[in-house]
């Protein structure tokens, strides 16, 4: 299955919205109707990229929205931009997540003790190459860390592109550790401190920020799985939208004509607008 993506609004505004189609050239959720599973038999999964790598703009699928568009996150009524930590420079991979997954805040993970943060589940992809926002790419999952983030569990998987010209090469955790030094570590570093410049402490880590290899980060991405077959699977109270077009035995399931009505009422695309000087600014903190 093969996708594409229509931008409505002007990028970097508030308006600015990332749509999906399938093959077919109907509206999907990227949420809903992306399935989790490129190839099931050989634990390939398929990944929604929101941030590529080298970038700031802080850009998420809107699980509140229907069909689910990628926008960026708003903070305080200003568009959010993750700060540059020295020696860091925005996202430091490619960055998204898995579609179909979603981390209950109702349940209390066994292995961390926290709650889930309420969102599919998170990938940092370490390929050579530059992906592009909207891009769907089959993964190849190698580990995971268990970010702690303002006290909800925040899982991080680690995979690559299956079709990365590196791909070969990495098949574990330790693969990572042993062919890209110092790059798990930068992803902790990462983690620990890119709230400090908007004046919140450190994050924490389950298992003292230890990484854990492709087997557990599989069965994590099993659970958060479950989750989202439960969330979609009948009505709930929750802000999460369901709408979708492909789930049929959601109740939140519409048609084709339904999902065209949710884009046509955007804006249509117009350029972009200039980022804040801000963005570009490197922040220097001591190490704890």
């Amino acid at each position: 299955m093969s996708y594409c993506i229509e931008e409505r609004g002007c990028f970097n505004s508030l308006e600015y919205r990332l749509y999906f189609k399938n093959s077919e050239g109907q509206y999907i959720s990227p949420f809903h109707d992306i399935p989790l599973f490129a190839d099931e038999a050989k634990n390939v999964f398929n990944m929604v990229v929101e941030v590529p790598r080298w970038t700031n703009a802080k850009m998420e699928i809107a699980t509140k929205e229907p069909l689910n568009p990628i926008k960026q996150d708003v903070k305080k009524g200003k568009l959010r931009f993750v700060a540059n930590v020295f020696p860091h420079k925005g996202y430091i991979w490619n960055y998204g997540a898995l579609p179909q997954t979603w981390e209950d805040p109702q349940h209390c993970d066994s292995d961390t003790g926290c709650k889930g943060d309420n969102d599919p589940i998170d990938v940092c992809e370490i390929g050579s190459k530059v992906l592009a926002r909207g891009d769907v790419v089959k993964v190849k999952v190698l580990g995971t860390l268990a970010l702690i983030d303002e006290g909800e569990t925040d899982w991080k998987i680690i995979a690559i592109n299956v079709e990365d010209p590196e791909a070969a090469n990495y098949n574990s955790i330790d693969d990572v550790r042993r062919l890209k030094p110092g790059y798990l570590e930068a992803t902790v570093d990462w983690f620990r401190r890119y709230k400090v410049p908007d004046g919140k402490p450190e994050n924490q880590f389950a298992f003292g920020g230890d990484f854990k290899d492709k087997d557990f980060a599989i069965n994590a991405i099993g659970n958060t799985h479950e989750h989202w077959k439960a969330l979609v699977g009948k009505e709930h109270g929750t802000e999460i939208c369901c709408k979708n077009i492909s789930v049929t035995s959601s109740p939140f399931i519409c048609t084709e004509g339904d999902a065209k009505a949710v884009v046509e009422v955007q804006p249509a695309s117009g350029g972009s607008v200039s980022l804040p000087s801000e963005v570009d600014r490197w922040y220097y903190f001591q190490k704890n």
